[in-house]
């Protein structure tokens, strides 16, 4: 039995990716790959510590997760894994239901996810604001940086809290045991980070010996550099510092082993707004990374929403079977990998791989990894996820577009991304109609001269439910001896059920008091309502007529005539 709606066809980009495929472009997706796994490494490792979970379900998850995304997914170039988007929200839920049911959550997501993409709903997450989008990735950034102030000052402290004034509190109150050392090796990684000559900003002409030294500098990530000289600093100098082996006990050796988490239908009630939260956020994220590719990559073909989504929902179902977090597509490793040459789906997997063989070859190195090192790293991604100059530009925006984006960045902040994304839709929703219902007028007809006792209106713009108010009070505006109403409908573009009702109450107020009313000019949505309502049939199909000129026998006679055969009397 055929389902009564159309659903997106399971078709991953890679098949067509693959069509024409050949050594040279196998050969770049190759180089790119590896790439964007050296600079994954380090940002996998971080955004899971930061999350309150273990530095190898991050790996795990940009492993497992980014292979699924990339061999399934929609877009040519994009790149999943643990994103620093997720970090507030997956801390939050692990402070207040646990593990376990993180996992469950991150599943139910992924169910989720996968339902938007084959009910082709990946176009509307277009829909949401750009101020609500700004107004929450600024707000998801502050709180990334304050959650490495703690690793970054060395703070001895137990457990960071989840709330943002909470988390202030806690660092005011053990300031005093900051660590000098673990400072210092975190402004120097977060200098090396900002400093480190970027590929995308070499010259392309011909250059010296520096400009070739800087070059070749700039194929390794500053990421890299600046994990791997402060891991030597650490061990060379026993430097009295916390690392990944002093927390964590190291990461294993080896992949972790398929395991179910403990399900209840107790637990996935409690779970609802969690699981809705980690859908939203990571089709947003995913989709919004992979219209940035797109940007980047004009020769290739644009990706595909709903597809997308599909595969961000299998890779969500599956990566936490295996102890992984949150995976979505990730803007700083999907521009590393466009940057560096990728073609197809081919580099994301490459990618994948890459990270699997560090997991299984050098996995006991990262026992001696500050956990410092790391935060200054998390600051600059912090710092680059933001949109900072979005509120130096406020002041050329109108009160709507500024409150909605500061509100959904404080409440981000003080409260959660749930809220902020509620409360912002909410404030969109009513600027909008608003503004809507501002740009419905009803203006005196302005064109020839009307028979007496005829009082003709133009109507401009849309009438529905937040601008009824203007046509209910018409009545209030008729001068004395009004026999009847044309309403000329030629700019009404469109009407709803509000506006024909506001219509039917005009017809029957102007009804008891003897006044006639007349549709001229109208437009087709607003005529196939009027029908469907049966207000046609209640006005009388007489009543609606081409145009203003038209409706004067529907108003009860010529009153022109009648005009001029009363100042002929004696």
């Amino acid at each position: 039995m055929p389902l009564p709606f159309r659903v997106q066809p399971f078709r991953p980009r890679l098949l067509d990716a693959l069509k024409g495929y050949d050594k040279r472009r196998l050969g770049a997706d190759i180089g790119a790959g590896i790439t964007v796994g050296i600079v994954a490494l380090p940002l996998a490792m971080a955004f899971a510590i930061a999350s309150g979970v273990k530095p190898e379900q991050g790996l795990f998850t940009a492993i497992i997760a980014g292979l699924i995304i990339s061999a399934l997914g929609g877009s040519h170039v994009q790149i999943g894994g643990p994103a620093g988007a997720f970090i507030v929200i997956v801390y939050g839920i692990v402070e207040r239901y646990g593990l376990a049911n993180l996992l469950i959550a991150t599943s139910l997501a992924g169910v989720l996810l996968f339902l938007m993409g084959w009910l082709r709903l990946g176009a509307l997450v277009r829909y949401i604001p750009v101020s609500i989008v700004i107004g929450f990735t600024n707000g998801i950034a502050v709180l990334i940086g304050l959650s490495q102030l703690k690793d970054l000052l060395g703070l001895k402290v137990d457990k960071m809290p989840a709330d943002f004034f909470s988390q202030i509190a806690v660092i005011g109150n053990h300031i005093a045991t900051t660590n000098l050392t673990a400072l210092g090796m975190g402004l120097a990684c977060l200098a090396i980070v900002v400093l480190w000559p970027k590929s995308y900003t070499m010259p392309q002409g011909p250059v010296g010996v520096r400009g070739h030294l800087r070059r070749w500098a700039a194929h390794l990530p500053g990421t890299i550099v600046a994990l791997v000289a402060a891991t030597l600093a650490t061990v060379a100098m026993g430097l009295p510092v916390e690392t990944i082996g002093s927390r964590f006990g190291g990461i294993p050796q080896s992949l972790p082993g398929f395991a179910l988490p403990d399900f209840s239908w107790q637990s996935a009630k409690l779970l609802v707004i969690p699981t809705i939260t980690i859908a939203l956020l990571g089709a947003i994220e995913s989709l919004l990374c992979a219209r940035v590719a797109d940007n980047m990559a004009p020769d290739l073909p644009r990706h595909d929403p709903n597809q997308e989504l599909m595969a961000q929902g299998v890779a969500n179902v599956i990566a936490p079977l295996f102890g992984g977090i949150p995976a979505t597509g990730t803007i700083a490793r999907t521009v590393t990998n466009v940057r560096a040459g990728g073609t197809s789906p081919i580099a994301g997997i490459v990618h994948a791989l890459t990270l699997l063989v560090i997991v299984l070859v050098a996995a006991p190195l990262a026992l001696h990894v500050p956990l410092a090192a790391l935060a200054g790293i998390l600051l600059f991604v912090a710092w680059n996820m933001g949109e900072w100059r979005e509120f130096a530009r406020l002041k050329h925006f109108l009160l709507p577009y500024r409150t909605v984006l500061v509100g959904t960045f404080l409440l981000t902040v003080i409260f959660d991304l749930t809220v902020a994304v509620e409360v912002g839709l909410l404030l969109a929703c009513g600027f909008f109609i608003y503004r809507m219902s501002q740009l419905f007028t009803v203006h005196p007809h302005q064109g020839s001269p009307l028979p007496e006792g005829v009082a003709a209106f133009e109507l401009f713009g849309s009438l529905f439910f937040g601008a009824v108010g203007k046509i209910e009070a018409l009545p209030a505006q008729l001068p004395a001896g009004t026999r009847a109403v044309v309403l000329e409908m030629h700019r009404l573009i469109s009407i709803d059920t509000s506006g024909i009702d506001a219509m039917q109450q005009l017809h029957r107020t102007l009804k008891r008091q003897g006044i006639a009313l007349v549709l001229a000019n109208v437009n087709p949505q607003p005529m196939g309502l009027i029908r469907r309502s049966g207000f046609e049939y209640e006005l009388g199909a007489e009543q609606i007529v081409p145009s203003v000129g038209d409706a004067f026998p529907a108003t009860g006679g010529d009153a022109s005539a009648e005009a001029s055969a009363s100042s002929a009397a004696p």
